[in-house]
Formats: structure tokens, C-alpha cells, sequence
């Protein structure tokens, strides 16, 4: 009787391990499905398509900035040049003018 009873014990053992192992199949089938839905309904891919071409238009953006800035920079220096220039020349056309006032003299 004795060995009637463990067989049965052990086919019930059998059993609910099977059914455990089933189990824990279908949730981890359960969760990759409601994984794949949640990024589908997430959009991340879209959003991170999105970033990267803000991205690549915002290096666009700070290229031109820099091109600007070295064109405003060699403009900077030329008119410092002229006014350079400006200056010597105000200062020549004050000795030429007292030049003249001395020869009406």
C-alpha cells in the first residue's frame, strides 16, 4: 500500500511541476508580449529617429555659427585696419593744415 501511495505521490509531483513549468511559460511569454506592446505603443524609436536628426540639424546649425563668427572676426580686423588708417590720416591732414596756415602767414 505503502509503495501505491508514492507512486501516486510522485506522478502528483510530476504533474504539478509540469504544470509549473507551463505556467511560468505562458508568463514569460505573457510579459514578452506586453514588452513588444509597450514599445510599440511607446513610439521610442520614432522619438529617437526625431532627436537625431534635430541633433544633426542643430551641428548644422552650430557649423554655420562658427563659419559666421571667423567672418565677423576677419571683418572685425579690417576695420580696425581702416580705422587705423582713418586716424593716421586725421592726424597728416592737421599738420597740413597748419602747414598752410604758416605759408598765408
Amino acid at each position: 500500500m505503502a509503495s501505491a501511495s508514492s507512486t501516486s505521490a510522485r506522478s502528483l509531483f510530476v504533474e504539478s511541476k509540469m504544470r509549473l513549468a507551463d505556467r511560468v511559460q505562458v508568463n514569460i511569454n505573457n510579459i514578452a508580449s506586453l514588452t513588444r506592446q509597450i514599445q510599440r505603443g511607446s513610439k521610442s524609436s520614432e522619438i529617437l529617429m526625431q532627436s537625431a536628426r534635430n541633433f544633426v540639424q542643430q551641428e548644422q546649425v552650430l557649423e554655420n555659427a562658427t563659419e559666421n563668427l571667423k567672418k565677423l572676426g576677419l571683418i572685425t580686423n579690417h576695420l580696425e585696419f581702416q580705422m587705423d588708417a582713418i586716424d593716421q590720416n586725421t592726424a597728416k591732414l592737421e599738420e597740413v593744415t597748419e602747414q598752410v596756415r604758416a605759408m598765408q602767414r
